[in-house]
């Protein structure tokens, strides 16, 4: 039975044999926090570790480009198959979501939109807090892993060159990214706004990730606090970013105690299960958690103490306030860079794609005139060779510049005059990926 998909709708069946399709075509498969809780992205959430894995298994299963990004937010995997299923099941084999779970809350992009929505990703435009850049560097990690893997086509990336360079442009050309613009950022401004004397509380930051180092930038920046102390579960790395702002660091095996002690306590560990659960909390005085990870790094049993205020970054992204209103004036201007730099990526992506047939035709017509070269020469005396060759390849170049500029006007109908200029020249297949 086979799948029909429509370029945006989500798969409804996936079977175990592989599609088979005559054409590949360029793919992204995911899910983000619009249709996807915190505990869905938890279970299709992948590490470092397993982004390799799956580029392995990616090469393996004959796949020749792929890439992945995956955040708090998102999960995507973008690449070059014959059926989007091929990208579904790799990402299901190397985490801990299912088919029929993805299939509730996935999109499926193909071809232009596919370009289109990357373009959108990579310049923060679908971020959950709008104008949140950090999406960017994971997007150039990840390319730069699947080059290092050997599984980067040239135009996943010039692709990916193009939306780095929009996204450059926009955080240069725009005000879409005026103030913090983070998730870590939204977190200090809910505690700003819900905790009164907040530099005067105790603050216990734990887990020193990426996203833990820019809460801790934004907390010592916004809240004057000098009562914030660090705990890691590699207590060397925690000492490392307290030395840049002279805090307090302390063993993990102090964390009870120092929970207790606290009035805020941000968590943003970045483990595949909960690292702090009702059993660590022995409370006399009111406890604000904010769980900053994905997958959930807080229990939700921890809600049984009366003393805690539970809250999650998917609530924190709901924050709305004067700089964001006017980050979103900013859209149709970071929209206008997006379409000028993707204009110039499907420009030379459609001249790409006529590019092996120009080449071959030229080598046919080259044939032609070695061979009648060869000819006259047998036949002419005095043949001036040189002359003809001078001759023959001006009226070459002349030919395959007036079929060049044809095709880049055919207007939808470029692969139809590809078609019909290989069946003429009987040029071999010079369709590319």
């Amino acid at each position: 039975m086979n799948l029909k998909l429509q370029e945006t709708s989500p798969i409804c069946i996936i079977h175990n044999k592989r599609p088979i399709a005559s054409n590949k075509a360029f793919y992204v498969i995911g899910l983000n926090y619009k249709k996807a809780d915190a505990t869905i992205r938890g279970n299709f959430s992948i590490n470092e570790d397993t982004q390799k894995q799956i580029l392995s298994s990616a090469k393996d299963a004959d796949i020749s480009s792929v890439t992945l990004i995956s955040t708090c937010n998102r999960t995507e995997i973008y690449g070059f198959v014959s059926h989007p299923s091929e990208l579904v099941r790799l990402l299901c084999e190397h985490t801990r979501g299912t088919i029929a779970e993805f299939n509730k809350v996935s999109y499926i992009f193909k071809r232009q939109k596919a370009v289109a929505h990357l373009f959108k990703v990579g310049t923060g435009l679908d971020s959950q807090i709008l104008g949140d850049f950090e999406i960017i560097s994971q997007l150039r990690a990840g390319l730069r892993r699947s080059k290092n893997q050997g599984v980067l086509n040239a135009y996943m990336e010039r692709l990916g060159n193009a939306v780095i360079q929009a996204s450059k442009r926009i955080k240069n050309e725009t005000e879409i990214s005026t103030g913090a613009t983070s998730v870590s950022f939204a977190a200090v401004q809910y505690i700003m706004a819900r905790v009164p004397y907040v530099s005067e509380k105790n603050i216990l930051l734990f887990g020193i990730g990426k996203i833990g180092r820019n809460t801790c930038e934004n907390l010592i920046k916004h809240t004057k606090n000098e009562h914030i102390t660090l705990i890691n579960r590699t207590k060397i790395k925690a000492e490392e970013v307290a030395g840049k702002f002279n805090l307090v660091v302390k063993d993990y095996a102090n964390i009870q105690s120092e929970i207790a002690a606290s009035d805020v306590l941000i968590v943003a560990t970045g483990a595949q299960q909960p690292t702090i659960s009702k059993e660590l909390l022995y409370l006399k005085k009111p406890l604000l958690i904010l769980d900053l990870s994905i997958p959930r790094n807080v229990s939700q049993n921890v809600k049984e103490n009366p003393n805690v205020t539970l809250i999650h970054l998917d609530e924190l992204s709901k924050v709305t306030d004067a700089t964001l209103e006017h980050r979103q004036s900013q859209i149709p201007l970071a929209q206008t860079i997006i379409n000028e730099v993707a204009a110039e990526f499907n420009l030379w992506a459609k001249n790409r794609t006529f590019a092996p047939t120009i080449k071959a035709l030229k080598e046919k017509l080259s044939d032609f005139k070695t061979g009648e070269i060869d000819n006259q020469r047998r036949k002419i005396s005095d043949f001036n060779e040189e002359q003809a060759e001078i001759i023959s390849n001006r009226i070459i170049q002349k030919i395959t510049t007036q079929f060049a500029n044809h095709l880049k006007g055919a207007n939808g109908a470029t692969q139809q005059s590809i078609d019909l200029i290989n069946q003429v020249f009987k040029l071999q297949n010079t369709n590319n990926e």
